[in-house]
């Protein structure tokens, strides 16, 4: 009974303790008074630079708070701004809550500045002494953009050593485009069937870069038409094209050893307007039902008309654009597409000039670049986000820093 009555006593002396304990803090700050004010803390130390990487126009500020935004009724940061050649001053802007930087991009790069920032705080405004007077400039290099440049450098370097490789005679290797195996087969066809074969360059002039790729493979085509004896109709829409395209068969005939089977009306101008072109087109396409026809260059709208007509002959159809939204009715209509980028590599591949190769493969390169730095980003962000991997981390933040732009 003595024992039980002495750890009762035990406990109580235990239970008394830390409720004292517990209350001691608060009966402690209570008795220090309220709470401090903005005349109890320290000053705000402002410096100002000329902002980085920029065209100029920005001074950047910046500044530490001894602790201002904990206080009750804190509404922000004013900075203001003094022109010390014409020593005017204005308040540039109020800072919201947590910012310790802004960058005034309403100067001058002709003037000198000096900055001071004002705690806003119950109706006061405790100021920070001026900064030192501080002038904006423009920036000639963008250190953001350090790595942009080295890849820059290194696909200019590609394309330089292949254009130079290709001029030595070395053989590039580019890989296979389905569409180009299949011109053999269309242009035999067209013989063993005895008609002719249709051939647009696109609807645009010769200031796009899709109707000079077209017009380089039909030089190609043209060869193949030659040796094979065989009719081609080409209907153009602008005067330029026309030119050039007569000059291109010309030559491809001359190279086939046949300069006597060229004629000027393979080639025809027929309208400037686009739909009424197309209506061109297709009555060609209906009336001599041309065994191949080949849809290379800038097609709009057009691209669908012309190519269900080719289908609904029995045609036939080889098609190459690099305009992404009619690509799905060449794919649809036509039997063989060349997408895009294929357009321009078929261009280089047939016609085997240096500078064409060279710029081709060293855009490869460029490209590969791309796809290992996409897919080492993609690993390393997605082991750094399920496994917190401290070096994925590292990677990814490389990555950004390298490419960021901003």
């Amino acid at each position: 009974m003595l024992m039980l009555l002495r750890i009762a006593k035990f406990i109580v002396f235990i239970s008394a303790l830390l409720l004292a304990i517990s209350i001691l803090p608060t009966q402690c700050v209570y008795s220090q008074g309220a709470s401090p004010t903005s005349s109890d803390l320290g000053p705000i130390t402002v410096r100002a630079h000329d902002t980085d990487n920029d065209a100029g126009s920005s001074i950047t500020v910046e500044w530490d708070d001894p602790g201002y935004e904990k206080l009750d009724g804190f509404a922000g940061f004013l900075i203001w701004r003094t022109n010390t050649l014409t020593g005017t001053s204005d308040s540039v802007e109020v800072v919201p809550f947590g910012a310790r930087s802004y960058d005034d991009r309403s100067v001058s790069d002709d003037s000198t500045y000096s900055y001071a920032v004002a705690a806003l705080v119950n109706g006061e405004r405790p100021m920070s002494a001026p900064s030192v007077q501080v002038r904006s400039a423009k920036q000639w290099f963008d250190s953001r953009l350090t790595w942009v440049l080295i890849l820059g450098l290194i696909i200019c370097g590609a394309v330089i050593y292949f254009i130079e490789s290709a001029k030595r005679g070395t053989k590039l290797f580019l890989r296979r485009i389905a569409g180009l195996e299949a011109i053999d087969e269309a242009v035999g066809r067209a013989t063993e069937m005895g008609r002719p074969i249709l051939f647009v360059a696109g609807i645009q002039d010769m200031d796009d870069v899709q109707t000079i790729a077209g017009l380089t493979i039909l030089g190609s085509i043209a060869r193949t038409v030659a040796e094979y004896d065989t009719k081609i109709n080409m209907p153009v829409r602008a005067s330029l094209v026309m030119t050039a395209a007569r000059e291109t068969i010309k030559q491809a005939y001359i190279t086939a050893g046949r300069p006597d089977g060229y004629n000027d009306d393979m080639v025809h101008y027929v309208t400037d307007e686009q739909f009424g072109f197309v209506a061109a087109v297709d009555g060609i396409m209906v009336r001599e039902r041309p065994a191949a026809c080949f849809f290379l260059g800038a097609f709009f709208a057009e691209s669908l008309i012309m190519a269900e007509t080719g289908n609904s002959i029995g045609a036939i159809q080889i098609a190459g654009t690099a305009m992404p939204a009619q690509l799905p009715f060449f794919v649809a209509a036509c039997d063989y597409t060349l997408i895009g980028e294929e357009l321009f590599a078929a261009s280089a591949y047939l016609s085997g000039e240096p500078r064409q190769l060279g710029s081709l493969k060293g855009a490869d390169v460029g490209k590969a670049i791309a796809m290992i730095v996409i897919l080492v980003g993609v690993i390393a962000t997605t082991i750094a986000s399920a496994w917190n991997s401290e070096s994925m981390l590292w990677i990814e933040n490389l990555l950004r820093q390298m490419f960021s732009t901003g």
